[in-house]
């Protein structure tokens, strides 16, 4: 069994916001890495770098938990019964058998068996969930309310997911029902303001993690931010970061965030 040092890193911060990264690991067990389809090997549903994005999470007294593990071993993203969020949509699964593209992971192009699942739910899902909860809880129980940023990227072209180019922003709040009228309105004008493509609960209108942990009449706001790739990776092959780019964009994930994190309760 891991240990939970081993699962993710927090860093606890003394604000009302949380921030939540349970895609940018890329750690593998032995077990897994060592039944991956060469395809899969290189990792390339990673969302990369987004936790380097947000770095700045401890300067505006936010707690940031990062999760270790790739999705490959678990998507802790995804309701633990695996229920589809997006009925009659590709989708990929809790302990998905396909890349986002459609090709398989494993070199037998076989699914995870149940048992594993369940073995790897115990072992990586619960853990990242309860943690979050708790600290959700500590900020909550320090000032009467808890705010939730989940951090995302996807490549900005992913045909069996979604026609054409994914806008650079992509805020989600379960079509406004995971947070504040306000706090969606103020986002909105940020991204706006930001002069980069954006849309609020188009193909992403937020995960399990946002779907679970918003409740507003709880006191609990969660909101989620896929970003498209292109606004921050190199163009060509290796998932390389653009400086330019990268210059650019954290300017405004930070604004977005001090933005959550200023909002109080009327």
């Amino acid at each position: 069994m891991n240990s939970p040092d081993d699962l993710f890193s927090v860093r606890a911060g003394s604000g009302p916001l949380c921030l939540s990264v349970p895609h940018a690991g890329t750690l593998l067990p032995p077990d897994i890495a060592r039944r991956l389809m060469p395809q899969a090997r290189g990792l390339p549903d990673t969302d990369w770098y987004v936790d380097d994005l947000y770095d700045f999470a401890g300067e505006i007294g936010a707690t940031m938990i990062v999760a270790n593990y790739h999705r490959y071993v678990i998507d802790l993203n995804r309701p633990p019964d695996d229920q589809s969020l997006y009925p009659g949509q590709a989708t990929t699964g809790l302990c998905p058998p396909i890349m986002f593209d459609g090709t398989p992971i494993y070199e037998d192009r076989g699914e995870v068996s149940p048992a594993e699942v369940a073995a790897r739910r115990a072992a990586y899902w619960q853990p990242y969930h309860d943690r979050l909860r708790q600290e959700i809880e500590r900020v909550k129980a320090a000032h009467g309310f808890a705010l939730l940023y989940d951090c995302h990227s996807i490549a900005s072209r992913v045909p069996r997911l979604f026609d054409g180019v994914l806008p650079v922003l992509n805020l989600g709040t379960v079509n406004s029902t995971s947070c504040a009228g306000d706090i969606e309105r103020r986002l909105q004008a940020v991204m706006t303001d930001s002069r980069y493509t954006h849309v609020v609960n188009g193909r992403f209108v937020g995960g399990h993690i946002t779907r679970s942990f918003g409740q507003p009449d709880a006191g609990v706001h969660a909101v989620q931010m896929e970003l498209g790739c292109d606004a921050y990776l190199a163009a060509g092959n290796g998932y390389r970061p653009d400086a330019e780019k990268y210059a650019r964009l954290k300017p405004v994930l930070r604004r977005l965030c001090e933005t959550l994190a200023g909002w109080r309760p009327q």
